[in-house]
C-alpha cells in the first residue's frame, strides 16, 4: 500500500511536470525530475513508517544526496536550451506532440521511476538488522557516487574550458571509461539493491538490471555512441583505447 502511495506522489509531479511544457515549450527538465522520483519514494515510504531501521535512514541519506546532486546538475546543464533527444522525439510525434508528451515523456519516465525505485520502498519498511550485505551497499554507493559525480564535474570542467564542438576529453576518469558517469550510475543502483536484498526481498534485482540495460543499450552509451563519432572526429581514437563502461587501463 505505501509503494502505491509513492506512485500517486510520482504520477502528480509529473503532471506538473507536463504542465510546465506547456508555458515553456521545452521537455528537458523531465531529466532533472527524473531523480526526484526515486526521491518521492524514498520520502513517501519514510513517511508511513513509525520508526526508521539504521538501514532505513542510511538509504534516505543515500538517495537524497544522490537525487538532489543529480538533479541540480541536470538543470544548470540545461537550463535555457533544449536537449536534442527531445527534439527528435517532438519532430517523430507530431501532430498533438503536446498531448502526447504526457504518456511519452513524463508518464513513461514516472512509471519507470517508481519500478526502478522499488528496493528503496523495501529498504526504507523493513525493519530487519543490519548485516555484511548493508556494508557491501555502502561500498558500491559511495564508489558510484564518487565516478559519477567527478566524471560531471571533469567533463563540465572540460567544456567550459574547450568550447569546441569536436573536442574530447580523455584526461581523469574519462581516461579509463568513455562514459565513467553512467558506470558510476550503474554502482549507485546495485548498491541500492544489495540495501534491498539485505531484508530478504528477491524481487530487489529487477532494479539495477533494468537499469544496466538502459544504460547500457537505451538512453546511455548505446544513444550517446550513435553520433559521437560523427560530432567530435577525435572520439574514433580516443574508442580504440578506452573502455566503453567499464573503466580498464588504456590500451
Amino acid at each position: 500500500m505505501i509503494y502505491s502511495y509513492a506512485l500517486i506522489a510520482i504520477v502528480a509531479f509529473a503532471l506538473t511536470g507536463w504542465m510546465l511544457s506547456f508555458a515553456t515549450h521545452k521537455y528537458s527538465h523531465v531529466d532533472s525530475m527524473w531523480s526526484l522520483f526515486m526521491l518521492m519514494t524514498a520520502c513517501v515510504s519514510a513517511i508511513f513508517m513509525l520508526d526508521l531501521s539504521l538501514r532505513a535512514w542510511l538509504v534516505l541519506g543515500a538517495v537524497s544526496v544522490w537525487a538532489l546532486r543529480l538533479s541540480i546538475f541536470l538543470t544548470w546543464r540545461n537550463w535555457g536550451k533544449e536537449d536534442h533527444r527531445y527534439d527528435t522525439i517532438r519532430k517523430n510525434n507530431e501532430p498533438h506532440f503536446w498531448l502526447k508528451s504526457l504518456y511519452i515523456i513524463f508518464g513513461f519516465q514516472a512509471l519507470l521511476a517508481w519500478a526502478i525505485s522499488y528496493p528503496l520502498y523495501v529498504s526504507i519498511s523493513s525493519q530487519s538488522p543490519m548485516q555484511w550485505l548493508d556494508g557491501a551497499a555502502i561500498v558500491l554507493f559511495v564508489t558510484g557516487f564518487y565516478w559519477e559525480a567527478v566524471a560531471d564535474w571533469q567533463l563540465m570542467q572540460f567544456r567550459r574550458k574547450n568550447t569546441g564542438a569536436d573536442g574530447v576529453l580523455q584526461t581523469g576518469l574519462w581516461r579509463y571509461s568513455r562514459h565513467p558517469n553512467y558506470f558510476g550510475e550503474c554502482l549507485i543502483w546495485w548498491g541500492f539493491a544489495l540495501f534491498g536484498a539485505a531484508t530478504g526481498n528477491p524481487w530487489v534485482w529487477f532494479s539495477p538490471v533494468i537499469m544496466t540495460f538502459l544504460l547500457l543499450k537505451v538512453s546511455g552509451v548505446s544513444l550517446m555512441e550513435q553520433t559521437i563519432h560523427s560530432r567530435r572526429p577525435g572520439y574514433a581514437e580516443y574508442a580504440k583505447r578506452t573502455n566503453a563502461f567499464i573503466p580498464g587501463i588504456p590500451k
